[in-house]
């Protein structure tokens, strides 16, 4: 298991999508509405595939059955067996995604057999007055919630941020929340597909029919509590890695690069993933040499614990682990 992995991405057309993920991050397709790029999936029929070294054509899978605890770490192993436990992803919406939201573990078990979802955004590039919606503006009940769904004035108590590049937003299971339209970001997430769409714009499909709503699902599923502000504060440190999220699924630090560092994970029992947001770097590691360049995701096993990262330009990188 003494390999630096890199995977095919595993693009998805979208009502939504647009073309900034090949023509800023680079991926390949004559499609003009990818909407995400699924960096690093063990969701079931998504499997993501080996494209670089000895391992190159074997899946996620087949990796966990083959080295276990190599791969993950021991803790993440014993608690999750042989289902790797977080999604990576880039996503451009060209449109605003729906409103929507997601179970939390023990609804997602009992109804769907799945994981929760619990999520976090870390925003690349924003168009001017590009938006998110999280959350509520104030705390409301279930039923000024679905009266405000049946009037179509759900916005008036959403609350909806301009953004711009490296804002942060951690999305707990249950927060209503929604992508708006000129936003480039990257998604780290519990493995699951499971999402609860309350609300797509009376937006039809190319052939006049409409997504499915699940109004009746998303009632008992829905944190009507609010917040002063849903936007991570964070600071950041070259060549050092900060933390801007942590909870129980994942820990993201943002970790600014300019020329060569060395990192030792002797104190994480974890796979840590790297995603390249700006810039591009080099990975260096028993003779092997891996370049990322933004847009790009490379998964260090457990087991390897010391590499070297280098960078002749100011480059960008999250790295995600689980503690």
């Amino acid at each position: 298991m003494k390999q630096l992995l890199k995977f095919q991405p595993i693009l998805k057309d979208k009502i939504w999508g647009g073309e900034k993920l090949i023509s800023l991050l680079n991926k390949k397709s004559n499609r003009k509405d990818i909407g995400e790029s699924w960096e690093i999936s063990d969701v079931e029929g998504d499997t993501s595939v080996v494209v670089n070294g000895k391992l190159s054509g074997k899946d996620l899978k087949q990796l966990i059955l083959e080295f276990k605890s190599d791969l993950v770490g021991h803790k993440v192993y014993q608690h999750f067996g042989e289902k790797f436990p977080i999604l990576i992803k880039f996503i451009d919406a060209k449109d605003a995604l729906s409103i929507q939201l997601h179970p939390n573990d023990d609804l997602a078990k009992k109804r769907h057999n799945s994981f929760g979802k619990t999520e976090m955004w870390y925003v690349m590039q924003a168009d001017k007055k590009a938006n998110l919606i999280v959350g509520f503006q104030k705390e409301i009940t279930s039923t000024e919630y679905l009266e405000h769904l049946k009037n179509k004035t759900l916005l008036d108590v959403l609350n909806v941020d301009e953004v711009n590049k490296g804002d942060v937003y951690f999305i707990p299971s249950g927060r209503v929340h929604a992508i708006g339209a000129g936003v480039l970001l990257a998604e780290i997430q519990q493995t699951s597909n499971i999402t609860y769409r309350i609300y797509d714009w009376d937006r039809p499909n190319p052939d006049g029919t409409f997504r499915e709503l699940h109004t009746e699902e998303a009632i008992d599923a829905i944190d009507y509590s609010a917040q002063n502000s849903y936007k991570s504060v964070y600071s950041k440190e070259e060549n050092t890695p900060s933390e801007i999220v942590s909870c129980p699924y994942f820990t993201t630090n943002v970790l600014p690069i300019k020329g060569k560092i060395s990192i030792n994970h002797n104190n994480k029992d974890s796979f840590v993933i790297y995603m390249c947001v700006e810039g591009s770097v080099t990975f260096h590691y028993d003779n092997q040499t891996e370049k990322l360049e933004m847009g790009e995701t490379i998964l260090v096993p457990a087991c390897i614990k010391a590499i070297e990262i280098f960078s002749e330009e100011k480059s960008e990188l999250l790295e995600v682990y689980i503690k």
